[in-house]
């Protein structure tokens, strides 16, 4: 029987962060049945561990393919789930490097145990790129969300950007715009389907190198991600594409305290090396 574990990722509190399903091994399921069990679980994803591709390298024992299945659908990449199955390896096969072949690319991670034990994964995102978003499709966007135009942050232009999966950035001018969050999820999803988005990224900048975030996950049959890992990387690429922030930069971004499971995502951003590195916590949920 396949055995489905359930995680949260970028908190060490399982009721804090993100949950995903972990399917260690899936080598008996199709994608019908990698499909139910997500559906089943309700998770926003959940990733499931097959054999690695020939030719993938990493240390043996140490590298997989994996694939990750909202309820609704596959979906390319998803961090919070590749955090979380890098916890949930961690715990038995102890900390180090790990590879994963996906659909987007191949993405490293470092599995590293912190203060008490607890254990820390950080994923190194496919190559970045960003975009502009056509005014057309901007303007659809604050329709969905009932968000005036004057309510988004000049200094925070919009953007869609990709680490792995495609994300429009939003920037909030308030705190409180961010909070209140009511939007049309037939209108928003099906925008997001006609320009491959996987979230909307709204952001909310606290500081210099702080940032609050939400995102809207319609697609993937979710009203909102509570720690989006994927969206936290395409959001590095964005913010040092734009200048906000030094080549060299530590970000913090905080997700999921409006749904009261918060969330903390490291972003970290190196000189002379285009991918993101986006870190948390994890542990177990009973």
């Amino acid at each position: 029987m396949t055995e489905v574990l359930r995680y949260t990722a970028f908190s060490a509190d399982p009721e804090g962060g993100n949950p995903a399903g972990v399917v260690l091994d899936a080598a008996e399921l199709d994608e019908a049945g990698m499909l139910a069990i997500a559906a089943e679980l309700a998770y926003s994803e959940t990733a499931f561990l097959t054999a690695p591709p020939d030719g993938l390298g990493g240390e043996p024992g140490r590298a997989f393919t994996i694939r990750y299945f909202s309820p609704k659908a596959e979906v390319p990449f998803c961090g919070h789930a590749t955090v979380a199955t890098a916890v949930a390896l961690g715990e038995r096969l102890g900390p180090g490097e790990l590879l994963f072949a996906t659909q987007a690319g191949t993405v490293p991670v470092t599995v590293a145990e912190g203060e008490g034990g607890v254990l820390r994964a950080t994923l190194t995102s496919v190559e970045p790129h960003v975009e502009d978003v056509p005014d057309a499709d901007l303007s659809e966007a604050l329709a969905a969300l009932d968000w005036p135009a004057a309510d988004l942050d000049p200094a925070l232009p919009p953007r869609i950007a990709y680490a792995g999966a495609r994300h429009l950035v939003l920037g909030a001018g308030t705190r409180a715009r961010l909070a209140d969050l009511a939007y049309d999820f037939a209108r928003l999803e099906a925008l997001m389907r006609r320009l491959d988005l996987t979230t909307v990224q709204l952001v909310h900048r606290a500081g210099p190198d702080v940032f609050h975030v939400r995102d809207p996950f319609p697609v993937g049959g979710v009203v909102e991600d509570p720690a989006t890992g994927a969206a936290a990387a395409a959001f590095g690429a964005y913010a040092r594409e734009l200048g906000l922030v030094p080549a060299e930069a530590r970000l913090t971004l905080h997700q999921g305290e409006d749904m009261r499971r918060p969330g903390v995502l490291t972003v970290e951003l190196r000189a002379g090396d285009p991918r993101v590195r986006v870190g948390g916590e994890g542990t177990r949920i009973p």
